[in-house]
């Protein structure tokens, strides 16, 4: 019984997340998706060994797909094992991608991949978040605003 839920702790603690995408973006609508891995795929993510650095999603021919997404070869794998940036297809309903599709027509706006993350079952999901871009200036005003919380978190903490 101990033994099962530590094995259900573990698979959720897996959780790579996209830092420089809520600073870069303003995030309009977010969708949880499944993605399709292979074996070896599926073990590096578990040990942790993947990045959502410059990734975004595209669609071509009513399918969404990841590109850049970089998971690192598995350590224990032969000559089966994975390509590190290849582009894997991510799985929502059509009606999800169609809206996604007209979503992405008007300018400014695209889809990006936001966490990577293992479920309660043991599978692989990624949230994604339509987003537009911000400009300079509002980047500026994100880390003033977080400098902000930080000073007053501080100030709290002595007190």
């Amino acid at each position: 019984m101990a033994n099962e839920k530590k094995n259900s702790d573990k698979k959720s603690s897996i959780q790579i997340k996209n830092r420089k995408a809520s600073f870069d973006y303003f995030f309009i609508d977010t969708f949880t998706a499944g993605i399709v891995l292979t074996g070896t795929e599926i073990k590096s993510i578990r040990q942790g060994k993947a990045s959502l650095v410059d990734t975004f999603c595209y669609i071509h021919d009513g399918e969404i797909w990841v590109k850049g997404m970089n998971i690192t070869p598995y350590f224990y794998g032969s000559f089966t094992n994975h390509e590190a940036k290849r582009d894997r297809k991510l799985l929502l309903k059509k009606r999800e991608i169609r809206r996604l599709e007209e979503e992405t027509k008007s300018v400014g706006v695209t889809i990006v991949p936001t966490l990577l993350f293992i479920d309660q079952n043991g599978r692989a999901k990624v949230n994604i978040a339509l987003a537009r871009g911000k400009k300079e200036y509002d980047k500026r005003q994100t880390l003033k605003e977080k400098e902000d919380r930080r000073e007053m978190d501080r100030a709290i903490k002595r007190y």
